[in-house]
């Protein structure tokens, strides 16, 4: 877009700048807006179909709500371009999800007007509800918005916030952001419900009327009150014969109405901000608004990566030969091989059909396929209970999405010792999401839970091979823990082999020194190695591959063999791979000088991957460097130069 036709966006620096527009200059403000994100995101990849379903609701939001006075909470965050091009921050927009730049998601130490830091799903109404009740004891008059997507109302936590908020009575405003999707469309009795709401014949017959009737508000119309009134009637009429599941919930609900229409919403918030109590607003949007290609193909274009703007064509690299594939491409081609020869396999995501590559088992297997929607302990349990009745389920999670499950893996699934393979993709750091989507956190926390198996492949070959074992009787629960990203294999779809539990195996040979790893990060090692070759530095190189049970074997040979150990991890130094080598010393009266590198005890910003690795001292130069300091240290470097 020509930077000299954004006269209004150009003028608005804040909400207030905002105010000062005529209600019908929004539709433009808009318009303008809408092609500003689809400008930056083009070429700076981000979130895109999401953003661009919002662009009406928040410039409404931001028109007439006193913000950041009032105070406005994006449910998971993905959908806040808009609302961060508005308040302040349009001049580096283009530093957005790099290195040192603005975050792709809502952060409360990076604008007044971010209420509150999110970036997993159905937290809103919980915060909003916090901030309202805080602001009411602290005399305050404030008011309190939470836009939250239908894909976020399938996780638990959201009617928890809905169930407590209506109880209370709270004065806070829940926007339900309509659009019938998540990353891929939303599934399950909700949305089913929500469409019922959407296509109420009821509904449509009044529609106009109700339109007709905001259309006639000026000076001496009709009160806001009243307005919200008819379209509060207009709704319960439509939706009489099979009840209201809000209102249930002691919220009034208002809807539901056009998201894209801006000034008819700006009359409707205007409303709604005169009436007090717990209410909630219906708007239907589309994913993808005002941009063909991402409205036609919404998932992709969720977060597109680079694309060419007039055609919609994504921007790959090009090669001049064969590439390794992604680890999740492993995996989802993987499971359906596996399923093939076993007919006990069932597949389980939470709402990550596309983003773990489960699309290629529900593709040959929807009878087999389970997308539960937002609600990681759900799926967690769910898959307890298939295994407690003798099938054999792969739960794909995100690392960091498993988090919100870590109290089903212990009581559903490793108290009872049932055979749950729990895969957990984008383990480790993830790149430009940052703090609140990297996986560095989950063998801290769960290695010290009982009767669990913990892995982590090295190669995509080895992703296959602990895959295949996971399903051949297990004792109990498995989790395999793999990376986001490209692997290092072109030639990976090898015949299977089963890998025995609990054994590492040695990479390289070298006497100066061995280094422990776990994980693809093994493969950085030994790209160190030769670094330190060139230096007359031979260092051994052992993938772990279990974090749990320990090689306790080949450890007692390093320990017999080596008086220093590097421990290499692509999760949080506190409490992981590293200190369970350090506990194995201790706990066997080796007396080796040990060095652990990995994720420091600090929340990781959003950067490439290749950024953070060097943050945080986990790339091939870091590796090296802890390496010549770990030997520099040591008074008896060369003891075991001979054996």
């Amino acid at each position: 877009m020509d930077p000299e036709k954004r006269t209004l966006l150009d003028s608005i620096n804040s909400p207030a700048d905002l105010k000062k527009l005529d209600a019908e200059e929004l539709i433009k403000v808009s318009d303008e807006l809408r092609q500003f994100i689809i400008d930056m995101v083009c070429s700076n990849p981000g979130h895109l179909g999401a953003n661009l379903g919002v662009v009406e609701l928040t410039v409404a939001l931001h028109y007439v709500y006193n913000t950041p006075y009032d105070q406005l909470i994006w449910d998971v965050g993905h959908q806040a371009y808009a609302h961060k091009i508005l308040t302040g921050r349009r001049d580096i927009f283009h530093t957005n999800r790099k290195l040192g730049g603005i975050s792709g998601f809502p952060k409360m130490d990076e604008s007044e007007f971010d209420a509150f830091g999110v970036g997993h799903s159905s937290t809103s109404i919980s915060a909003a509800l916090g901030i309202a009740v805080a602001s009411k004891q602290a005399g305050e008059n404030r008011k309190v918005v939470a836009v939250i997507g239908d894909g976020s109302l399938t996780g638990g936590l959201a009617f928890e916030g809905l169930n407590n908020a209506g109880f209370i009575g709270s004065d806070i405003l829940v926007v339900l952001n309509d659009n019938h999707m998540a990353i891929d469309p939303n599934v399950g009795a909700l949305q089913e419900y929500f469409l019922k709401l959407t296509t109420s014949k009821t509904y449509n017959r009044i529609k106009n009327k109700v339109w007709n009737f905001l259309g006639k508000l000026g000076k001496k119309g009709p009160t806001p009150q009243r307005i919200v009134q008819q379209i509060n009637n207009a709704a319960k009429g439509a939706i009489l014969e099979h009840s209201n599941l809000f209102e249930a919930m002691k919220f009034r609900y208002f809807g539901p109405v056009d998201g894209h229409d801006v000034v008819h919403l700006t009359k409707v918030l205007e409303g709604l901000k005169s009436i007090p109590g717990p209410k909630l607003l219906h708007v239907i949007t589309k994913k993808g608004k005002g941009y063909i290609y991402a409205e036609e193909n919404q998932t992709v274009f969720h977060a597109p990566g680079k694309f060419d703007k007039a055609t919609g064509k994504l921007i790959k690299k090009e090669f001049d030969s064969p590439q390794p594939p992604k680890y999740q491409d492993v995996f989802g081609h993987t499971l359906v091989e596996l399923a093939d020869n076993n007919p006990k396999i069932i597949g389980i995501t939470p709402a990550m059909i596309s983003g773990c590559s489960m699309r290629y088992f529900f593709e040959k297997y929807p009878d087999r396929a389970f997308d539960v929607g937002i609600a990681e302990q759900h799926a967690v349990t769910f898959a307890a209970g298939l295994a407690a009745k003798g099938a054999v389920p792969f739960c794909n999670v995100y690392s960091s999405f498993m988090q919100r499950a870590f109290d089903s893996v212990i009581h559903d699934i490793a108290i009872q010792n049932l055979p749950v393979i729990l895969c957990l993709d984008r383990a480790g750091l993830v790149g430009e999401d940052g703090a609140t989507h990297h996986g560095a956190y989950d063998m801290a926390y769960l290695r010290c839970i009982p009767n669990l198996i913990i892995a982590s492949p090295v190669n995509e070959e080895e992703l296959r091979n602990l895959m295949y074992t996971a399903q051949l009787n297990l004792p109990g629960p498995m989790v395999i823990r793999y990376p986001k990203g490209q692997g290092v294999m072109s030639n990976w779809q090898k015949p299977f082999q089963e890998i025995t539990i609990g054994t590492g195996q040695m990479l390289c040979e070298g006497y100066d020194m061995a280094i422990l790893t776990i994980g693809p990060v093994g493969n950085i090692a030994l790209e160190a190695t030769l670094a330190l070759l060139r230096e007359d530095i031979h260092a051994a190189v052992y993938d772990m591959r279990f974090l749990k049970p320990l090689d306790t074997d080949l450890l007692h040979d390093i320990f017999k063999n080596h008086s220093l150990v590097l421990t290499v991890e692509d999760g949080a130094i506190s409490g992981g791979f590293g200190s369970a080598i350090v506990e194995f010393m201790t706990d066997h009266n080796y007396t080796a000088r040990i060095k652990r590198i990995g994720i420091p005890d600090n929340f990781i910003p959003h950067g490439t991957q290749q950024e953070l690795y060097k943050l945080c001292g986990i790339d091939m130069q870091g590796i090296v460097k802890s390496a010549k300091e770990l030997i520099s240290n040591n008074q008896t470097v060369y003891v075991n130069k001979h054996y």
